[in-house]
């Protein structure tokens, strides 16, 4: 693919930029950040239909957003699994009814998603979910009860898309469905933030105890939850790759900066292996130009995470190797009254460990290059 910006898309880089610059400041409150992208139909530039309030925006002009985005002061995002995943589902596999009830408030930014998929002794086992959905012969609506794990944003959501089993007796992708699960049900939702290595809790586990799903709210039809789950799943990854790309290029040059201040920059093999994350760093924007917009590459979507996952690991671990001894230190001393605090570089150090494990493990990935790209043998699969 042969990729460039045209000068109508530069024209488009230089009004974002502009908006973000009045905007966006570090430390904003997500959830009015996320109005205010809304009321400026920022969101859901990618989205193949707009009329709900969205801009529409070329694939090099969503580009141009993400980077600068990535770029900005902006505060992360809360609405990104709303945006990005539920949307391009329900856009493809759900109903008018659907589609007019759920995007406009994706759009807004008044509604914000969580995604819940993995379960514990299920990890990225997809087809393991145990999590059941059981139809009342009344209404028509189910009753959802089981556990979800490593929920992202699920103390934030409003509502949840959640892959249950709603034939009886079912066994791995069959009997299951993709149901849309409001979050405000207490007594029959309850979320427990998980504190991680950072200290913070950006993930969760969600458990659901008779939670009730309308009829209307199941995507594509019962029963078709697999198909649906993995066309969700073909969402993930695509033009945020490269706006966090440009994220990684933040958090390397501050390594850099840290050698130099430690003077670990004329340790030779740190030096090489300096500028190996910097040539890697370059080897994935390009392998990212190179995908971008290409339908039915299987294997792109885990070749891409297999190289990011690792290549951010192996960052922080630099980012500790180049300070030395110091970087065992926090910025503030320890008291036995607060909990300790990180650096920048810390915080990365300790974040990137999980790096090869969510989004789907490296064992994940490589499965699904080896079965689905080089044809080998399907891995046996436990029985559920």
């Amino acid at each position: 693919m042969e990729f460039g910006f045209a000068a109508e898309d530069e024209v488009f880089r230089a009004d974002v930029r502009a908006w973000l610059a009045e905007h966006a400041e570090s430390g904003q409150e997500r959830r009015s950040w996320e109005r205010a992208l809304g009321k400026a139909g920022w969101i859901g530039l990618g989205w193949p239909e707009s009329g709900y309030g969205n801009r529409s925006g070329t694939l090099t002009q969503q580009v141009a957003w993400a980077e600068e985005y990535a770029r900005s002061d902006a505060p992360p995002r809360s609405g990104h699994i709303g945006e990005n995943l539920l949307a391009p589902t329900l856009i493809a596999h759900g109903s008018d009814e659907q589609k007019s009830r759920f995007l406009p408030a994706v759009a807004a930014g008044d509604e914000l998603w969580c995604q819940g998929y993995s379960e514990p002794g299920a990890g990225s086992d997809l087809a393991g979910v145990r999590t059941v959905a059981v139809r009342d012969a009344g209404d028509g609506s189910y009753r959802v009860t089981g556990q979800k794990i490593w929920t992202s944003l699920a103390h934030e959501a409003d509502w949840c898309f959640v892959l249950a089993r709603t034939e009886a007796g079912s066994r791995r992708h069959r009997g299951l469905s993709f149901l849309l699960v409001p979050m405000d049900q207490p007594g029959c939702v309850e979320v427990r933030p998980i504190r991680q290595l950072t200290g913070t809790s950006e993930f969760n586990e969600v458990f659901f105890d008779g939670a009730r799903v309308r009829a209307e709210h199941v995507v594509g039809g019962e029963g078709e939850g697999w198909r649906v789950a993995m066309s969700l799943l073909g969402f993930e990854r695509g033009v945020s790759t490269l706006a966090q790309q440009i994220g990684f290029a933040s958090e390397l040059g501050r390594v850099v900066e840290a050698a130099v201040a430690s003077g670990a920059v004329g340790d030779p093999v740190l030096r090489d292996r300096l500028v190996r994350q910097w040539a890697e760093l370059k080897a994935m924007r390009w392998n990212a130009l190179r995908t971008l917009g290409r339908a039915g590459d299987a294997g792109a979507p885990s070749v891409a995470k297999l190289l990011w996952g690792g290549w951010h690991q192996r960052l922080g671990e630099l980012a500790m190797q180049v300070r030395g001894a110091a970087a065992t230190v926090g910025p503030v001393d320890w008291t036995p009254s607060s909990s300790y605090e990180l650096d920048v570089l810390q915080h990365l150090f300790l974040f990137s460990r999980a790096d090869t494990i969510y989004g789907g493990s490296d064992q994940v990935q490589r499965t699904i290059i080896a079965e689905r790209v080089l044809g080998l043998p399907r891995e046996p699969k436990g029985v559920v």
